[in-house]
């Protein structure tokens, strides 16, 4: 497979994987919930159907990947999972909007992390996007402080960061981590088993968890997680930006929850600075690959 079928293969997985997961959020908020009950659920749900999908992968098929390939996909497993626990904290914490919007510092994060470790040096047009974003998180906290909600987006802020390392550490690695982001809720689900054991379980309609656990989490995080393996990190990164743009949508349709003004003013900011800085990055992509393609004919 040519270097330009690998990178648009990533593209297509890492679009659908984004996309599917930015019914998430709607289908939490529909099992109308506990915390800790709805991340029982939704990670034994992610476990056992990430087990079943690979035993049966694995009786047809030897070339069937690693559940976790070696030290890092032991690494990746863990952020992933301490990434569920701060990501089910802010939902529960903030505005879906202050979530979807601070969770699209991953991306930055993504670039950040990229540069220290793999010494992919960010162009000087990424670090103006980055300080533009850090204005937007800055206008979508300020505005928390002091209405309950900054311990909610503290937690998302800490979730984009964990997200972005496994995904850097991924990207390092080179190895096939679509199990190992799913075998990763073993943490959250030990977590969430223990408190649910002395709290009860407390969910009004576990249906839609259920779904979210067992098909649309499964799905958009095999996806997602095996996009390192073809594409870079801040490439990847940039489909998280799907919940972010769509997610809210969603709620506003199903709850009718208005975003605050800030908060509005600082996603924008943030969409439309990742939107212009992603479809910049693309372009440049295909500009080395079509110089590499030039010097160096099949």
């Amino acid at each position: 497979m040519s270097s330009h079928d690998t990178h648009t293969k990533g593209l297509l997985l890492t679009a659908f994987g984004g996309l599917t997961l930015t019914v998430d959020i709607p289908l939490i908020r529909l099992a109308h919930g506990e915390a800790w009950t709805i991340l029982l659920l939704r990670t034994s749900c992610t476990l056992a159907a990430a087990l079943i999908v690979w035993s049966v992968w694995r009786s047809f098929s030897k070339n069937a990947p690693q559940l976790i390939p070696g030290w890092s996909g032991l690494i990746v497993a863990a952020i992933y999972g301490l990434g569920a626990i701060a990501f089910i904290t802010g939902v529960y914490n903030t505005s879906t909007a202050n979530l979807v919007f601070i969770l699209a510092f991953t991306t930055m994060f993504a670039a950040l992390l990229s540069w220290v470790f793999l010494k992919e040096r960010p162009r000087p047009l990424t670090l103006a996007a980055l300080a533009m974003m850090i204005v937007g998180v800055a206008i979508i906290v300020g505005d928390s402080v002091g209405t309950g909600h900054l311990f909610g987006d503290l937690m998302a802020l800490c979730s984009a960061f964990l997200i972005a390392c496994a995904i850097t550490i991924s990207r390092a690695s080179g190895k096939d981590m679509g199990f190992t982001a799913l075998i990763g809720v073993i943490l959250p689900f030990g977590l969430a088993a223990f408190m649910v054991s002395r709290t009860g379980l407390h969910v009004e309609a576990p249906w839609w968890i259920i779904l979210n656990g067992a098909v649309i989490m499964p799905i958009a995080f095999f996806c997602l997680a095996n996009g390192p393996k073809y594409i870079s990190g801040p490439e990847v990164a940039m489909f998280y930006l799907l919940e972010t743009v769509l997610a809210p949508v969603w709620v506003w349709m199903i709850f009718a929850e208005t975003p605050t003004r800030n908060s509005l003013i600082g996603g924008a900011i943030l969409i439309v600075t990742l939107v212009a800085h992603s479809l910049w990055q693309l372009h440049e992509g295909r500009k080395r690959r079509s110089d590499l393609a030039v010097h160096y004919p099949m």
